[in-house]
This record gives structure tokens, C-alpha cells and sequence, in this order.
């Protein structure tokens, strides 16, 4: 049986709208056809331990409700009656996803297929209340312009740079002071009218990567978020793992004071660079404009690659995933200069190495985090 990890920070104690009802098998059944759309019944059967009737029973009922969609049969698929393939119904439920950075904000609006109906970026230059206020008149305006009922917003989820302390409480990087150390769920769910869900933006990030990249393929992996600072989140399994207090995969805590200035946080780099003449405004820059050729650079990386390797290494003792995922805001170019510096510590024996994860840099970009948010509530509601 596929377990559920319930997220424990929904802020209103409610369900997502129109999914209060959703079986754990029904569930299974949307999860499959998340990651393999255009699938023949037939097909779906082969992933369940369900009898053909029961999986044509959780077919129709779900037809019925309108949370997905039974399509025409995929011709030449061999003999007898061609199996109807299925999808998501994306018109049936949309989420809104929220990353707070120190430097962006970003916005995402997801429809219950996992497609992105609308992403917008802002400054983060100004304080929270006014932030809110500006999240919801652009949320506002982007239901207007694709003419979304807001009945059908089953939720909101907000990702944001800090670790958890508890109930929706997170305490935030040093330039997010104002969001931190105060209930964000109560306060959000208000602000909009819906159930919010808080967490790390690293998790988040790691939720998108599970259900929009590398988790197509892998079922366990670390997921390294490099941002102004650096995190990151777990997938285990197939979900996301949070730990005992909400802040497993938060990486930057494995660097002592020795080592805290070395590790790979972007901040830290723009510092750097700057040393050497390199004007980077902010982090957003950094990932548009990289260019492994800056003076200052390869020091930099060679500075804190010991480190990296450290923490690679006992992730991979620790978690022992199948990947790791190297994402956030990280330019792909800078990303492929750490992993090509990794070594592994673990040795042979008797001629035969433990298998060891891949490496992988994320193709989710850096809306990673609001994407990532905005699968929460769809997650929580139906998958």
C-alpha cells in the first residue's frame, strides 16, 4: 500500500474544495495518471494489485465526478477492444502556489492536471502586508484573465526561505524578518480566503522535482535548492519527507561555523565575485547572465567544493537516494562545475562498488518553489 505523508501545516484545519471525499485507491489511481497521461485502462490495471472490474469501477466513478477525463482508445494496441485512455480533468480544480526569496516573489497557477496555467515574478521590495496585498491583486487579475471561477481555487500553498518552527510559524532568511515568527497560515487564509499550507520553499522545490521532474523516474533523491541561501528537501519513496519538526533536507545546517562561510549559498558568491569586480545585482541576475568565464569563479568553486563534497557524501551514506538533483536558483552551468568535482568516499569491496546516485541538474528552473507550492493543495486533495 502506497503511503500518504499528510502535510501537517494546513493553517484552517479544511480540505481542499471539491476533494473531501477522495479514497486512498482513487488517489492512487489520479497519481497514476498524473505521471503517465494519455494511459489505457488496460495499463492502469498493471500497476495496481485490483482486479480489472474494481480498477473499471474506480474508473467510472471518477469519470462521473469529473476529476478525470476517459478518451478514445489508442488504435493498433493489439487485440480485442481497444482500452480508453485517461486523463486529468484540469477544468475541475486550480491551486495557486506562492515562493517568497529574498529577492522575488514568485506566483504560479496550476490546474488539476499539473499544468501551468500562469506564472508571474515580482521584486521583493517591500514588506509582507504590502507583498500580500500585491500576491492577491495579481492572483486576482490572473483568474480574471483566464477566466477561472474562484470557487474552484482548492487552495493555496506558500513556500518560503526559512526552516520551520511550528504550527505554520517558519523563521525566515534575515531579509524576510517580517515574515517570520508569526502564524503565516491563519493570516494568509484570511488574506485570501482559502486553506493555506506553509513550508520550506526547499520542500517545495523537492515536491515539483517528485512530481514534474526527476520523480518520473526515481523514487528516492536529495534535492540541493541553491538560493540566497542554501537547502534543499528529501523525497523518499515518492514523497516528500519532512521529518520530525518539519525541516528534514535542510542541508545548510550540516556547515559548523568553520564551514558556513564556505558553503555554496549564491550570496555568498555574489560577495565573492564582487571581490574580483563582478557587479551582480541579485540572485536572479546571477542565474540569467552566468558566465562561467567571470574572474573569481573557479577560485570560488574550488573554495567551496571541499565542503560540497562533505555534505554529498554523508547525504549519500545517510539517505542513500537514487539521485540528487542540484535545482533552486542555480545557474545549470555553475551546477555541472560542482558536479564535476564530486568524488565519492565510499571504496570498493572485493572488487564491487555500492551503487551510487546520479547527479542531476534540474530542468523545473527557478519557479521550482511556487510550482512546487502550488502541488500541495492538489496534492493534499487528490493525490
Amino acid at each position: 500500500m502506497q503511503r500518504r505523508n499528510r502535510d501537517p501545516y494546513l493553517s484552517t484545519g479544511q480540505k481542499p474544495d471539491h476533494a473531501a471525499t477522495v479514497t486512498d485507491s482513487e488517489r492512487r489511481v489520479l497519481r497514476q495518471i498524473w505521471h503517465r497521461p494519455g494511459i489505457s485502462r488496460v495499463d492502469l490495471a498493471s500497476h495496481f494489485d485490483l482486479a480489472q472490474q474494481s480498477i473499471h469501477r474506480l474508473v467510472e466513478t471518477l469519470s462521473a465526478r469529473g476529476l478525470i477525463v476517459v478518451g478514445p482508445p489508442v488504435p493498433g494496441t493489439g487485440r480485442g477492444k481497444p482500452s480508453p485512455t485517461l486523463r486529468l480533468n484540469g477544468a475541475h480544480a486550480y491551486s495557486a502556489g506562492i515562493s517568497v526569496n529574498v529577492n522575488v516573489i514568485d506566483i504560479c497557477v496550476m490546474d488539476q492536471a499539473g499544468t501551468i496555467l500562469a506564472e508571474r515574478t515580482v521584486p521583493r521590495d517591500r514588506g509582507m502586508e504590502e507583498s500580500l496585498t500585491l500576491i492577491r491583486s495579481i492572483l486576482d487579475a490572473m483568474q480574471c484573465e483566464l477566466g477561472l471561477d474562484p470557487e474552484r481555487l482548492c487552495g493555496i500553498g506558500l513556500g518560503i526561505a526559512g526552516y520551520h518552527v511550528s504550527g505554520t510559524q517558519m523563521n525566515a532568511a534575515l531579509p524576510l524578518h517580517d515574515w517570520s515568527l508569526i502564524e503565516l497560515g491563519p493570516l494568509m487564509s484570511a488574506r485570501f480566503g482559502k486553506p493555506v499550507w506553509v513550508h520550506n520553499g526547499g520542500n517545495t522545490a523537492a515536491l515539483a522535482e517528485n512530481m514534474m521532474g526527476i520523480g518520473n523516474h526515481v523514487r528516492t533523491f536529495a534535492y540541493l535548492s541553491f538560493n540566497y541561501g542554501f537547502g534543499g528537501g528529501l523525497i523518499h519513496d515518492g514523497e516528500l519527507l519532512t521529518g520530525g519538526f518539519g525541516n528534514a533536507g535542510e542541508f545548510g545546517g550540516m556547515f559548523d561555523e568553520a564551514d558556513r562561510p564556505l558553503r555554496p549559498a549564491l550570496q555568498l558568491l555574489i560577495e565573492h565575485l564582487a571581490g574580483y569586480g563582478v557587479d551582480i545585482p541579485s540572485v536572479t541576475y546571477l542565474r540569467d547572465r552566468f558566465d562561467p568565464n567571470w574572474p573569481g569563479l573557479r577560485e570560488w568553486v574550488e573554495k567551496v567544493q571541499p565542503a560540497h563534497i562533505r555534505m554529498v557524501n554523508a547525504i549519500i551514506a545517510i539517505i542513500n537516494p537514487q539521485a540528487v538533483a542540484y535545482g533552486g536558483q542555480i545557474p545549470p552551468g555553475l551546477a555541472q562545475m560542482l558536479i564535476d568535482g564530486v568524488r565519492i568516499f565510499s571504496e570498493a569491496r572485493y572488487g564491487v562498488a555500492a551503487p551510487r546516485p546520479k547527479f542531476i541538474i534540474s530542468q523545473l528552473g527557478g519557479n521550482a518553489s511556487s510550482r512546487g507550492a502550488a502541488i500541495v493543495p492538489l496534492k493534499e486533495g487528490f493525490y
